[in-house]
């Protein structure tokens, strides 16, 4: 039995990519998306058609509508094939505008429903600042279900779940990068692997501290860099993984064992973290990794979606 199908014992396995067809051949639970995955899919010919039909049937779309329709689009497509859910995210131009945030996770929830999809189906992606986290909490009592992305900190962590929010999605890889480049050439692969990896070690963490807090809020871990990292976090709630970590995951035979224990947890000296918005800035503040990679992920996502205006801008021009 390959590690992919051991792993699917301990762990929802979620699919990291706007790719349909790696969908159908790695057979995950859920999906995740995100202006990066989108942009690099419609690079593709075989999705371009999902742009150039989406300005033809809404010629008088505005620039972020026409976006939305697009994610939606894609979010519709891959329900088609995951039994599960998919993460759709919001513009990362709104990561510090909390009810800009509402606005646009409302007008996305919309657009599935008018597609015929149910909200049960959609998780709302937002990065986890604290006006992010702000907009969550209105959500969530809305029935519109959220997923916190670019979360590095287990304050970060505590602030989510004190919103009530469904999932959070913390960074294993970019925790990983940021650690591997501060100790530049006194960085010991090997010794930093497996469960000592930096990045697994912070989503371990912010599990003892939910199941030792009952907290229901899900993990799912996200950004791997190989497999040795997904594998050292079996038996987290979800793992969101690239198409070719799946794949090197489904040739795989070696066995796989659950890592993470709610039991182990529960015996575990916690202590409570206070979610208030005076400690979350402080603690974040505090933790240079964390306050570097959520500004360095909300301008990379920033960036490209702003390619994607452009190339929405230039299709509608040039066809």
């Amino acid at each position: 039995m390959s590690q992919l199908d051991q792993l699917k014992k301990f762990t929802t396995v979620v699919a990291d990519t706007g790719d349909f067809e790696s969908m159908r051949e790695h057979q995950p639970t859920d999906a995740t998306t995100n202006p990066s995955l989108i942009l690099k899919a419609l690079s593709k010919d075989a999705y371009r058609p999902i742009l150039l039909d989406t300005l033809t049937n809404h010629p008088d779309a505005s620039a972020a509508d026409t976006l939305d329709r697009i994610l939606v689009t894609f979010g519709k497509r891959i329900l088609d094939i995951v039994p599960g859910r998919v993460s759709t995210e919001v513009d990362a131009r709104l990561s510090f505008d909390t009810q800009g945030t509402v606005n646009r996770a409302r007008r996305i929830m919309e657009l599935y429903e008018e597609a015929g999809v149910d909200r049960k189906r959609i998780l709302i992606k937002i990065a986890s600042t604290w006006e992010g986290i702000a907009a969550a909490r209105i959500l969530e009592k809305e029935g519109i279900t959220c997923n916190m992305t670019l979360l590095f900190s287990l304050i970060q962590a505590v602030a989510c779940a004190d919103a009530g929010v469904r999932l959070i999605s913390p960074f294993v890889g970019r925790i990983y990068d940021w650690h591997k480049k501060a100790a530049g050439s006194n960085w010991d692969e090997a010794g930093n692997s497996g469960e000592n990896d930096p990045g697994v070690q912070s989503v371990t963490r912010i599990y003892q501290y939910y199941r030792k807090h009952g907290i229901k809020t899900q993990i799912m871990g996200a950004s791997f860099r190989n497999t040795g990292q997904v594998l050292a976090l079996a038996g987290c709630d979800l793992l969101t993984i690239s198409p070719e970590l799946l794949g090197e995951l489904s040739k795989n035979e070696g066995e796989v064992k659950a890592r993470l224990h709610e039991s182990l947890a529960a015996s575990m000296s916690i202590p409570s973290i206070a979610p208030e918005e005076k400690n979350f800035r402080f603690l974040l503040n505090e933790d240079a990794m964390a306050t570097e990679k959520l500004a360095e992920g909300i301008r990379t996502f920033v960036a490209d979606a702003i390619k994607l205006d452009a190339l929405i801008e230039s299709s509608r021009t040039h066809g």
